[in-house]
Protein backbone atom coordinates (compact mmCIF):
# COMPACT_ATOMS: atom_id res chain seq x y z
CA UNK A 1 0.00 0.00 0.00
CA UNK A 2 1.21 3.21 -1.38
CA UNK A 3 0.52 6.27 0.87
CA UNK A 4 0.02 9.09 -0.64
CA UNK A 5 1.49 12.48 0.66
CA UNK A 6 -0.18 15.85 0.26
CA UNK A 7 2.15 18.93 0.45
CA UNK A 8 -0.16 22.50 1.82
CA UNK A 9 1.94 25.63 -0.01
CA UNK A 10 2.13 28.16 2.34
CA UNK A 11 -0.49 31.17 2.51
CA UNK A 12 0.96 34.57 1.00
CA UNK A 13 -0.51 37.52 1.84
CA UNK A 14 -1.01 40.27 -0.50
CA UNK A 15 -0.62 43.15 2.36
CA UNK A 16 1.50 43.36 5.13
CA UNK A 17 0.66 44.20 8.13
CA UNK A 18 1.65 48.05 9.11
CA UNK A 19 4.28 48.08 11.87
CA UNK A 20 4.04 51.39 14.32
CA UNK A 21 7.22 51.54 16.56
CA UNK A 22 7.53 54.32 19.02
CA UNK A 23 11.02 55.30 20.24
CA UNK A 24 12.25 57.73 22.55
CA UNK A 25 13.87 60.98 20.97
CA UNK A 26 17.52 61.77 21.32
CA UNK A 27 19.09 64.63 22.43
CA UNK A 28 18.43 68.08 24.19
CA UNK A 29 15.13 68.59 22.47
CA UNK A 30 13.03 65.77 23.26
CA UNK A 31 10.15 67.66 24.57
CA UNK A 32 7.63 67.97 21.85
CA UNK A 33 5.85 71.21 22.52
CA UNK A 34 3.27 70.92 19.46
CA UNK A 35 2.71 67.61 21.27
CA UNK A 36 1.96 68.79 24.22
CA UNK A 37 -0.16 72.19 23.28
CA UNK A 38 -1.81 69.49 21.07
CA UNK A 39 -3.04 67.53 24.15
CA UNK A 40 -3.32 70.58 26.42
CA UNK A 41 -7.19 69.42 27.47
CA UNK A 42 -5.91 66.29 29.08
CA UNK A 43 -3.10 68.32 31.18
CA UNK A 44 -5.91 70.79 32.47
CA UNK A 45 -8.17 67.54 33.17
CA UNK A 46 -4.92 66.19 35.13
CA UNK A 47 -4.67 69.57 37.04
CA UNK A 48 -8.00 70.08 37.65
CA UNK A 49 -8.60 66.17 38.94
CA UNK A 50 -4.85 66.12 41.18
CA UNK A 51 -6.35 69.94 42.66
CA UNK A 52 -9.43 67.97 43.70
CA UNK A 53 -8.12 64.98 45.13
CA UNK A 54 -5.73 67.03 47.04
CA UNK A 55 -8.49 69.13 49.10
CA UNK A 56 -11.59 66.14 48.77
CA UNK A 57 -9.49 64.10 50.54
CA UNK A 58 -8.28 65.57 53.51
CA UNK A 59 -10.14 66.81 56.33
CA UNK A 60 -8.92 70.33 57.09
CA UNK A 61 -8.56 70.65 53.42
CA UNK A 62 -6.93 73.97 52.17
CA UNK A 63 -5.64 74.36 55.89
CA UNK A 64 -3.05 71.87 55.32
CA UNK A 65 -1.18 74.45 52.37
CA UNK A 66 -1.14 77.11 55.41
CA UNK A 67 -0.18 74.80 58.20
CA UNK A 68 2.15 72.74 56.68
CA UNK A 69 5.23 75.41 56.06
CA UNK A 70 3.72 78.00 58.90
CA UNK A 71 4.20 75.14 61.76
CA UNK A 72 7.71 74.77 60.02
CA UNK A 73 8.16 78.45 60.01
CA UNK A 74 7.21 78.07 64.06
CA UNK A 75 9.65 75.91 65.12
CA UNK A 76 13.06 77.03 62.84
CA UNK A 77 11.93 80.44 64.44
CA UNK A 78 11.86 78.90 67.83
CA UNK A 79 15.01 76.56 67.66
CA UNK A 80 17.16 79.06 65.66
CA UNK A 81 16.21 82.15 66.02
CA UNK A 82 15.79 82.16 69.70
CA UNK A 83 17.66 79.40 70.82
CA UNK A 84 20.75 79.48 68.32
CA UNK A 85 20.20 82.91 68.03
CA UNK A 86 21.18 82.83 64.06
CA UNK A 87 21.31 86.51 62.27
CA UNK A 88 18.58 87.13 60.49
CA UNK A 89 19.91 91.01 59.21
CA UNK A 90 17.40 92.68 61.51
CA UNK A 91 13.89 90.68 59.98
CA UNK A 92 11.74 88.99 61.79
CA UNK A 93 12.60 85.71 62.46
CA UNK A 94 9.06 84.22 61.06
CA UNK A 95 9.33 86.60 58.26
CA UNK A 96 12.78 85.12 57.68
CA UNK A 97 12.54 81.53 57.55
CA UNK A 98 8.99 81.36 56.28
CA UNK A 99 10.40 83.75 52.99
CA UNK A 100 12.87 80.63 52.53
CA UNK A 101 10.40 77.97 53.61
CA UNK A 102 8.07 78.96 50.81
CA UNK A 103 9.64 78.08 47.65
CA UNK A 104 11.56 75.01 49.84
CA UNK A 105 8.19 73.03 50.46
CA UNK A 106 7.24 73.97 46.86
CA UNK A 107 9.75 72.69 45.34
CA UNK A 108 10.27 69.29 47.68
CA UNK A 109 6.46 68.97 47.03
CA UNK A 110 6.60 68.96 43.39
CA UNK A 111 9.74 66.62 43.29
CA UNK A 112 7.61 64.25 45.44
CA UNK A 113 4.59 64.73 43.64
CA UNK A 114 6.40 64.15 40.25
CA UNK A 115 8.49 61.17 40.67
CA UNK A 116 4.94 59.44 42.10
CA UNK A 117 2.70 60.17 39.93
CA UNK A 118 4.38 57.89 37.13
CA UNK A 119 4.22 54.87 39.01
CA UNK A 120 0.57 55.30 40.63
CA UNK A 121 -0.71 56.48 36.98
CA UNK A 122 0.88 52.91 35.52
CA UNK A 123 -2.43 51.71 34.26
CA UNK A 124 -2.93 54.52 32.02
CA UNK A 125 0.69 54.92 30.55
CA UNK A 126 0.53 51.30 29.61
CA UNK A 127 -2.90 51.63 28.18
CA UNK A 128 -3.42 54.62 26.32
CA UNK A 129 -0.92 56.73 24.09
CA UNK A 130 -0.64 60.59 25.73
CA UNK A 131 2.77 62.33 26.18
CA UNK A 132 4.48 61.47 29.31
CA UNK A 133 5.74 64.20 30.49
CA UNK A 134 1.81 65.38 30.96
CA UNK A 135 1.60 63.67 34.44
CA UNK A 136 4.76 65.13 36.47
CA UNK A 137 3.53 68.76 34.36
CA UNK A 138 0.48 68.45 35.51
CA UNK A 139 1.12 67.29 39.29
CA UNK A 140 3.58 70.50 39.67
CA UNK A 141 1.32 72.31 38.33
CA UNK A 142 -1.02 71.55 40.80
CA UNK A 143 1.22 72.54 43.69
CA UNK A 144 1.06 76.21 42.19
CA UNK A 145 -2.27 75.99 44.32
CA UNK A 146 -0.68 75.12 47.51
CA UNK A 147 1.94 77.79 46.74
CA UNK A 148 -0.66 80.46 46.27
CA UNK A 149 -2.35 79.96 49.30
CA UNK A 150 0.99 79.95 51.50
CA UNK A 151 1.85 83.01 49.57
CA UNK A 152 -0.59 84.84 50.53
CA UNK A 153 -0.06 83.69 53.80
CA UNK A 154 3.51 85.16 53.30
CA UNK A 155 1.99 88.73 52.39
CA UNK A 156 -0.40 88.99 55.61
CA UNK A 157 2.97 88.11 57.61
CA UNK A 158 5.08 90.80 56.06
CA UNK A 159 1.99 93.59 56.75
Amino acid sequence: MAATQTQVAPIRYTHEVPVVQIAARRGWMALDLGELWAYRELLYFFIWRDIKVRYKQTVIGAAWAVLQPLMTMLVFSLFFGMLAKIPSQGLPYPVFYYCALLPWTYFATAMQSATNIVVEQQRVITKVYFPRVVLPIASVLSGLVDFAIAFGVFLALMA
